[in-house]
């Protein structure tokens, strides 16, 4: 490997990927680096990702970046978590929220007691144990100091890139215009050794970071680091993505609705609502989804509707030589759950946390791409279970979901809740197990049993146990103010 000391790190590519790069290593790392992102006025970039999930919050105490400056600059709203609207069936939904639901034993969790509760006729829908749950519910919101709400936000995408810009900069990162021409590379190692752009001019570099979107022209084009492709668990291909006018205040969720081919997005922000679909070319041309998007969209359209293509999977190595990807060069999942910006975010802290200052050492690449692999398979396996496990049968989309094969990890989850009612987390997995409890219950899996332990209470103990919660949970979101109300007393945006 190279054992070249590392002092000019290149990113190539701007969007929320570079520039959360660029600005979180100028903050972090700045003083013993000199950071360049090379980015193009010419190409556009996908900047429709605009939910977010609770970990954003992580990076930005790293960031020292104070909320509500933040939320102004990029007209934010706040984020509980994702109403599921015709996913197990048209006509059912429930939300996913950030929130722990109920209270666990050391030996079940709350699942097992709220069954034992179904069964007898007392349980109120789980999420009513929630307090982010309940609070999404009813529109209500308030951050606090302590035992307050799990929550995230909804973004422009585009602001955020700019917000993230303006930090960078002012920690010494530099911007170069331009397009990039061809990647130069040392022929004995095949490392990069720099970006030759279409003015002539040659930006050197000992370590790229590459956010060029999906072309991956660094990782992929030039180091053939290869690509996974999971289009056989994932099948949606295609997005359309349209921006419409707000027409009432804003709800503290994403919604993310079924429809015969795919789903539909809406995400509430101050000043519009991003809207769009995802779909399967397979089942859907790009003027079917276009036209089934513009027909169920509300308020005024502001922008014309964009087609994106996407090939879902991962890049083998997302650490290639001297190159990391990030972002969507390094693999795109779909953005059912909001995890992009979250994996955007994942490598960042990794590179930061194995910086190879005195060069680059295999171990550190092999351990990066490990962990790496290890997080996306599970943020992988946790949307299949989205789409596979559902009682749709209305259309020939969902009857190949229910139908199709599945990951091996994936069944195996499945299977034990549905025999046994149990969950579990890996250290270092992005979801939990209330995430996973809320999403299987709410597509309809309801296990076949509950832990024995619950029969330790009598049925008037797990009466006043269910009830206590729910009356504390009920008692604690009645407090919080509305949603819109909050926003515009604390991060409230200027017009435009």
């Amino acid at each position: 490997m190279q054992h070249t000391k590392i002092h000019r790190v290149v990113i190539a590519g701007g969007g929320t990927a570079g520039w959360m790069a660029a600005a979180s290593l100028a903050k972090l790392l700045g003083k013993t680096l000199d950071i360049t992102l090379v980015e193009s006025d010419e190409i556009g970039t996908v900047g429709v990702g605009e939910a977010t999930i609770p970990t954003l919050l992580t990076l930005h105490e790293l960031l020292k970046i104070k909320e509500q400056d933040f939320l102004r600059a990029v007209q934010g709203t706040f984020k509980l978590g994702i109403s599921f609207e015709n996913w197990r069936d048209v006509g059912e939904d429930y939300i996913h929220s950030f929130g722990w639901t109920g209270q666990d034993s050391w030996a079940a969790g709350f699942q097992h007691f709220w069954l034992k509760g179904r069964k007898m006729g007392i349980s109120r829908d789980f999420g009513e144990y929630c307090k982010e749950w309940l609070a999404a519910k009813r529109n209500r919101f308030a951050v606090m100091a302590k035992q307050g709400l799990n929550y995230a936000y909804h973004i422009d995408a585009s602001l955020y890139a700019r917000f993230l810009r303006g930090m960078a900069e002012e920690h010494g990162a530099v911007r170069q215009e331009g397009r990039i021409d061809r990647v130069e590379q040392d022929p004995g190692s095949g490392f990069i050794t720099g970006l030759r752009l279409q003015s002539g001019q040659l930006v050197e570099g000992d370590l790229f970071i590459d956010c060029t979107g999906f072309r991956g022209l660094l990782i992929e084009q030039t180091l053939q680091a290869g690509y996974e492709d999971w289009r056989h668990w994932l099948p949606c291909d295609s997005a359309v993505a349209v921006q419409t006018e707000s027409v009432q205040p804003p709800i503290p969720y994403t919604r993310a609705i079924a429809r015969e081919a795919g789903w539909q997005w809406r995400i509430p922000l101050q000043h519009r609502v991003g809207n769009g679909v995802v779909f399967s070319s397979e089942h859907w041309s790009d003027d079917e989804a276009v036209a089934r998007l513009l027909g169920n969209v509300r308020g005024r359209v502001l922008t014309e509707p964009r087609v994106i293509k996407f090939k879902t999977g991962t890049r083998r190595r997302h650490w290639h030589g001297n190159c990391v990807a990030m972002g969507l060069s390094s693999g795109f999942i779909e953005p059912l759950e909001s995890t992009s910006i979250h994996l955007i975010q994942r490598a960042i802290i990794r590179l930061l946390q194995m910086f190879p200052y005195d060069g680059i050492r295999q171990p550190d690449v092999e351990e990066f791409n490990n962990q790496m692999r290890f997080e996306i398979d599970n943020v992988r396996d946790f949307i299949v279970l989205h789409y596979h496990v559902t009682e749709r049968t209305d259309t020939p989309f969902w009857r190949h979901c229910r139908s199709m094969d599945i990951p091996d990890s994936l069944r195996h989850r499945i299977e034990l809740f549905k025999q046994a009612g149990r969950v579990f987390k890996v250290p270092t997995e992005l979801f939990g197990e209330n995430s996973w409890i809320q999403v299987m219950l709410g597509q309809g899996l309801t296990p076949e049993q509950y832990h024995p332990i619950v029969n330790m209470m009598s049925d008037d103990e797990l009466t006043q146990f269910l009830t206590g919660i729910h009356g504390a949970t009920d008692r604690f979101v009645s407090q919080l103010p509305e949603h819109q109300r909050f926003i515009d007393h604390y991060c409230k945006a200027a017009p435009g």
